[in-house]
């Protein structure tokens, strides 16, 4: 896969706590967690990075950190995996992070840091204007931490370079995302635009009015189990079935 994209969103720093948890605290009624090892992951848009980068295709990655350690262990990490990092950093934020501490393959806790980045729409825009025709594809990665509240102006400019644009989105206002090639909801963020769907029929009916409402080229719905369907704005449909795993952590 030749293709250069270039990820715009909120990257994250995910860290790996593994713990032995055989007995109960006598101070109050919770496990005790002895860490045993621990590991960090590109998280966030970082680790949609990461997969293209893993797929073969050149990842650009563009989003707000924080100037503090988790940044650093950040940058650490898209360089061993060749991912080409153009985020801002600013001492106004910390890096987002998530804590997962796991025992026994089993989450006993997730402790989160992170700070809204909604004050550098400018930077991360100005930033995008300079690398877009760098781009083949262009991936927003919205996880809700700020960097893709106001995503039009990148759609726009994306568009006027005649990009393919792909949304991961969050939240249930999609018509932030108008305009774009395609958006891949899940399938609960997906009724919670369109409402309850009964059947089958009732998903693409729904699916395909959005795409019109919003000029969307397809809707990519990701169904767990039942695999993933696509919609496609002239009324299309295709599904692709799911690879069942044993999974702990999705």
């Amino acid at each position: 896969m030749n293709v250069k994209v270039l990820v715009v969103g909120d990257v994250m720093l995910d860290r790996y706590w593994r713990a032995d948890a055989d007995r109960i605290s006598p101070e109050a009624p919770v496990p005790v967690a002895r860490i045993t090892d621990t590991q960090d992951r590109m998280g966030g848009a970082a680790n949609v990075a990461n997969n293209i980068s893993s797929l073969g295709g050149e990842a650009l990655l563009l989003g707000v950190t924080g100037n503090d350690a988790e940044s650093k262990e950040l940058e650490s990490l898209l360089k061993q995996h060749s991912i080409n990092s153009h985020s801002i950093q600013s001492d106004a934020v910390r890096t987002t992070s998530k804590i997962r501490i796991v025992s026994r393959n089993q989450q006993l806790i997730r402790l989160d840091f992170d700070d809204r980045s909604n004050q550098f729409l400018e930077q991360v825009v100005e930033k995008f204007t300079s690398l877009v025709n760098e781009c083949e594809v262009v991936i927003l990665s919205d996880y809700g931490k700020g960097v893709l509240r106001e995503p039009q102006a990148i759609i726009d400019l994306a568009n006027a370079s005649s990009k393919i644009v792909i949304v991961d989105p969050k939240g249930n206002d999609f018509s932030k995302y108008k305009n774009v090639t395609a958006i891949t909801p899940n399938f609960s963020e997906f009724c919670a635009v369109v409402g309850e769907c009964m059947h089958e029929q009732d998903i693409y009916q729904k699916a395909q009015k959005l795409c019109k409402d919003l000029n969307i080229g397809a809707l990519l719905i990701t169904r767990s189990e039942q695999g993933i369907t696509m919609v496609k704005r002239d009324g299309k449909v295709s599904n692709f079935p799911a690879q069942v795993r044993e999974v702990y952590d999705v």
